[in-house]
């Protein structure tokens, strides 16, 4: 693909990340509770205060409500996207960049209902929450009321989609299960994960079958958490008192027929379109990339970031995993120096569709990962979402 404009590129910068901390049950907590306490924590962290912020974006808690929340005084630009997080960022990019805002506060949630979890079924002010909510694509639109087990709506899908590419290109559930260790490997460093105790492959291939051939280990973890990023120019960056971390490339991608029960093969995925895209706006490569942050809602959709990023071919995600396999320490190391999911992912520190791999990506270049620290990082690549709807990718770079 020829070059593609990019006048953004390393003109818009994250200073500023908080969190509410992931938990699996996590008591008297709301949507907007969780979210609140994510964007304080992110303006402390930036050393700015309500009254720096003229743009809001963040998904399902409305940008309304966290202006009121915050006492913000007044913002010129605003949005609710839909997840995953890297709508938020592309936004935000834009906003900012175009001069529509100044300084945006991103953010995202993750909450767990009553079909997520047991605990979560008990618990009153859950269970009201669901109340008359229609199914979750009808609110995109398209009349679809398919969220039942013989659907092909979320979990459903991805399991189809994962039998399909060990039959097709012959591998075994030991590939996926090499993906879900990796994850619990690197989550044992990880003070935020919600599971951090080692996973054996013995253990990996016992556990509780969901939809053949994802068991519980193939698939995120619901928890109750929120992470919240502030994004501004990179001029006024340099002025605060946190490390900047560049955005220097962001894009989205859908492909023809892009949903669950259309797509026309694993050749024909909203991936192929985003990689294309960002490759064409960045002045960095694949060889750039120190730190890796491939989203694995389902752990099947690693091995597929990992083929379209350009490490290999299509159908080699299992082999070249398993290649770059360390045994000694129980996970991927890419030429022997790129990890991949540093924090634990989706699959181990918690399911935040891809808000968890952003924020870790920018504590590695902010050289604040503590014992997960990769030495050196200067570059992070990070794609969220799958392969439908909700394909992204963000190259991020230190500001140094």
């Amino acid at each position: 693909m020829s070059a593609r404009r990019n006048p953004a590129r390393d003109q818009v910068a994250i200073v500023g990340l908080g969190r509410s901390p992931y938990a699996r049950d996590r008591q008297g907590c709301t949507p907007g509770s969780l979210v609140s306490e994510a964007c304080v924590n992110a303006l402390r962290d930036a050393g700015l205060g309500a009254a720096d912020i003229d743009g809001i974006c963040g998904s399902m808690v409305s940008a309304q409500w966290v202006q009121a929340a915050l006492g913000i005084p007044g913002v010129a630009w605003f949005a609710n996207p839909q997840a995953v997080i890297g709508n938020q960022i592309t936004a935000a990019v834009a906003a900012v960049s175009s001069g529509m805002a100044d300084t945006v506060l991103v953010y995202h949630h993750a909450y767990r209902l009553p079909w997520a979890s047991r605990s979560a079924a008990k618990d009153p002010m859950r269970k009201r929450a669901t109340l008359g909510v229609a199914d979750a694509r009808s609110w995109w639109g398209t009349g679809h009321n398919d969220t039942g087990p013989n659907s092909l709506y979320g979990a459903p899908a991805y399991a189809a989609w994962a039998g399909r590419y060990l039959h097709d290109y012959g591998y075994t559930r030991e590939t996926l299960g090499l993906v879900a260790i990796n994850s619990r490997t690197n989550a044992a460093r990880n003070p935020n994960a919600v599971y951090t105790e080692p996973l054996t492959m013995e253990a990996y291939l016992a556990g509780r079958m969901v939809r053949d051939p994802l068991s519980v280990y193939d698939m995120d973890i619901p928890i109750d958490g929120a992470d919240a990023f502030v994004i501004t120019t990179t001029e006024r960056a340099r002025d605060l008192p946190r490390p900047s971390v560049l955005i220097h490339a962001a894009t989205l991608g859908h492909t023809d027929y892009g949903s669950e029960e259309q797509l026309r093969d694993l050749d024909h995925a909203g991936q192929m379109v985003v990689v294309d895209r960002l490759w064409a706006k960045s002045e960095l490569t694949l060889a750039d990339v120190d730190v890796l942050y491939p989203y694995e809602g389902f752990s099947n959709i690693a091995l597929s970031w990992i083929e379209n990023v350009g490490y290999c071919g299509r159908g080699e995600g299992g082999a070249f995993v398993a290649d770059h396999w360390v045994e000694a320490e129980q996970r991927i190391m890419i030429h022997g120096r790129i990890p991949v999911n540093t924090h634990g992912g989706s699959l181990s520190e918690g399911g935040t569709q891809g808000a968890g791999h952003l924020y870790e990506a920018c504590l590695q270049l902010r050289g604040d990962a503590g014992p997960r620290q990769v030495d050196g990082a200067a570059v992070a690549l990070v794609t969220p979402g799958g392969y439908y709807f909700n394909s992204q990718g963000i190259l991020l770079r230190s500001d140094t």
